[in-house]
């Protein structure tokens, strides 16, 4: 009986949330033709991170923080799908674990293009065939994604919005036998974030790789001695059984992804700039640059090196920087820098990823 009566208020509470999550989707909506009218951005990733930010600060549980930012993250895209269909760009195929990402942020009610390759991602943002695009730039056992850095030496988009996913790598087959296996597909890199487990489970038995996990994953459907890293979610979709999950070396196996786009992001409070820039040679150079940052109170959280591939030994250097391009003691900063570059690009300010 005490159960029934805890039920009973479960339903009336069921009721009070159904009707205020309506009255939200109708506010949303009014929003979205204000929007429609005024030529403005459907996606605004400052005004989502403030929301789930003030939310999470007002939490008093039992609900903890992660299922709250859930909770919210899917009633933020439900009411964005309300205001206007957007469509997003993704390194596909679907079940890749950027499709994945792309599904994190956007939710499942936008229209999703999956492309085959990185480049393919900016261009289908630069040609308007797509809103925005998601790309991964970092994994955080294995490093920079080169292909996405290089991509913003020539394009002209910017960052919008970036965010950071837990990577859980399976083992696939048609069998779902370890003592099957012949041969290991996936792409690169996680084939390196599971060469320890390769090496122990599956001594000598070679690996080849592929463009993507997806692609891993549709080849392992076709051949009954081969298996696939890839997702839990690539098994489920291409028939595979699941021979062990978890197999990524390090636990804490993460990858940053980014949103693309025309537009830029507004400052939320809990901002990241990034930008390049190639330097003179000279000596002593890049400490200057450094050291720029260091005198205005600047916060680094990433520098990395590219080859120009136009000069032998010439780089273009990427930083990530705490703070948003409004604020004055980066433009003080990127001022002073600008003096010594032979260019300077600003690739965007946007919410940093918790």
């Amino acid at each position: 009986m005490q159960i029934n009566k805890f039920r009973d208020k479960i339903d009336i509470l069921d009721k009070k949330i159904l009707n205020l999550l309506n009255k939200r989707a109708g506010l949303a909506k009014a929003i979205g033709r204000l929007k429609t009218k005024q030529n403005k951005e459907f996606y605004v990733p400052h005004r989502e991170k403030m929301v789930i930010s003030q939310i999470l600060h007002k939490n008093k549980g039992p609900l903890t923080d992660f299922a709250l930012e859930v909770i919210y993250r899917e009633i933020l895209n439900a009411c964005r799908s309300l205001e206007s269909k957007i469509k997003v760009a993704y390194f596909g195929p679907e079940a890749t674990f950027t499709h994945q990402a792309a599904l994190k942020n956007f939710g499942a009610s936008v229209d999703y293009v999956a492309v085959k390759s990185i480049p393919d991602v900016f261009l289908e943002v630069e040609k308007n065939r797509a809103d925005y695009g998601v790309v991964p730039v970092e994994n955080s056992t294995e490093g920079m994604v080169n292909h996405t850095l290089d991509m913003f030496i020539e394009s002209d988009l910017i960052i919008c919005a970036e965010l950071s996913m837990r990577i859980e790598e399976c083992i696939l087959s048609k069998s779902g036998r370890l003592k099957d296996v012949r041969l290991v597909v996936s792409n690169p890199q996680p084939l390196a974030q599971c060469r320890n487990w390769l090496e122990i489970n599956l001594p000598g038995v070679p690996v080849r790789e592929m463009l993507s996990t997806t692609q891993a994953a549709i080849f392992a459907s076709k051949h009954k001695e081969v298996a696939a890293i890839a997702s839990s979610a690539a098994a489920k979709i291409y028939n595979l059984e699941i021979i062990e999950k978890g197999i990524e070396d390090s636990k804490e196996n993460y990858t940053r992804f980014l949103v693309i786009s025309k537009h830029p992001a507004k400052k939320s409070g809990t901002d990241k700039t990034s930008v390049m820039f190639s330097i003179k040679d000279r000596v002593g150079a890049l400490h200057d640059m450094l050291m720029s940052f260091k005198k205005n109170k600047v916060n680094l959280s990433k520098i990395e090196s590219r080859p120009t591939k136009k000069k032998a030994w010439e780089y273009i250097f990427f930083i990530d920087m705490v703070g948003h391009i409004e604020e004055k003691r980066i433009q003080k900063a990127l001022n002073e820098i600008e003096k010594n570059c032979m260019f300077l690009k600003v690739l965007g300010s946007y919410p940093r990823a918790d």
